[in-house]
């Protein structure tokens, strides 16, 4: 992107995180946001400058709204009166509602794509942001049908700039699907934690990584996800429906205790396995199978780099970790996934250099 001149309205993780990426790609980037705190740190991260206040000196070749669903189509119009940019986009994870509101609005239809860049995090604001938070993440398009090709392509670059990949869909199929994937994951997850409001030192002392895995997402700001909620009501509240079946039936079939009733509830465990199987792997397509070396890690300075110094002598490539932190010990478990056939070798280097692989 080198050369263009971009605005990002709203300083938060995605329009912080986006500002990030485009200047490392050689963008001029101007930063605009209410919250004049969020605005200087974002400024201070080196994100960008403030716009000035007023019409701009220049107009840029493209605005990005980093805004929630509700302002997007109020915070376009008043982007577009003021002459900002030749083209807008915005980063809401809602499209169908912002649109019909903004073309209730007379925003000029044909400057405007929608866009959602799927990628984020149970943090928030400009101190999270990261300039690689998009790669190799979908990032989805939807236009208008008055939209411009050009307009298009321009939001296309941006995508391509920040390391994702552009995928064009329609805003209402959009909605359905992020229902599924995002929005109705997200309250089953609260839903979840909730439970844990109520527990006793016991249950919580007995947490493990199977309950820190379920309620990850949970930890993420309610006033953020009550907008996203709020603006695809009807989608969300379909695919909750359809797990609160789930989850009543396999109560009922647990109460009753019999073998035929554990057998039911096993069917909704095997149709979850291959649920999760479908969703595509880090690089797209079918998801690979992966082969975990476990190790055990003693909590102290520098441990974990030397870990994977080693993973690197030994010429792996590591294609997921995680770690589980031991209860009242100085311990956790790391477990590094890898292509099965690198598994022995990986072991073996760790094992040699000191640590405790088992199995």
């Amino acid at each position: 992107m080198t050369g263009r001149r971009v605005i990002v309205v709203g300083t938060g993780l995605i329009g912080t995180s986006i500002a990030l990426a485009a200047r490392g790609r050689g963008a001029q980037v101007l930063l605009a946001d209410r919250d004049a705190d969020a605005l200087a740190l974002a400024a201070e991260l080196g994100a960008g400058d403030p716009l000035p206040a007023g019409a701009p000196d220049r107009r840029a070749d493209l605005a990005v709204l980093a805004v929630p669903p509700a302002a997007v189509a109020v915070t376009l119009l008043d982007a577009q009166k003021r002459g900002l940019a030749a083209v807008y986009t915005d980063v809401a994870s809602v499209k169908a509602l912002p649109l019909e509101q903004a073309e209730a609005l007379g925003c000029d239809l044909t400057s405007f794509v929608g866009g959602h860049p799927l990628a984020g995090s149970e943090r928030s604001g400009p101190a999270a942001a990261r300039a690689d938070l998009f790669l190799g993440r979908p990032w989805a398009l939807c236009p208008p049908s008055a939209a411009a090709p050009g307009a298009v392509e321009a939001v296309a670059e941006l995508a391509r700039a920040c390391g994702a990949t552009p995928v064009e869909v329609e805003a209402a199929e959009h909605d359905r699907a992020v229902a599924l994937v995002s929005h109705a994951p997200h309250v089953v997850s609260a839903a979840v934690a909730a439970r844990l409001t109520g527990a006793d030192d016991v249950a919580l002392g007995l947490s493990g990584q199977g309950v820190r895995d379920v309620t990850r997402i949970a930890a993420s700001d309610p006033r953020l996800w009550i907008g996203i909620l709020s603006a695809n009501s009807a989608p969300v509240a379909d695919v909750l429906e359809a797990v609160a079946t789930d989850l009543a039936v396999a109560a009922s079939l647990l109460r009753d205790g019999s073998e035929e009733a554990a057998g039911h509830v096993a069917d909704l465990l095997l149709r979850g396995n291959a649920g999760r199987s479908r969703i595509p792997g880090k690089h797209g397509g079918e998801a690979p199978e992966y082969a975990t070396v476990q190790v055990v890690v003693p909590d102290r300075p520098g441990e974990l780099a030397m870990i994977f110094q080693a993973v690197g002598i030994a010429q792996v490539n590591i294609e997921d970790v995680t770690i589980e932190h031991s209860p009242g010990r100085p311990l956790g478990l790391l477990e590094i996934s890898v292509v099965p056939e690198e598994a022995e070798r990986l072991a073996a280097e760790l094992r040699a250099r000191g640590w405790s692989v088992p199995g």
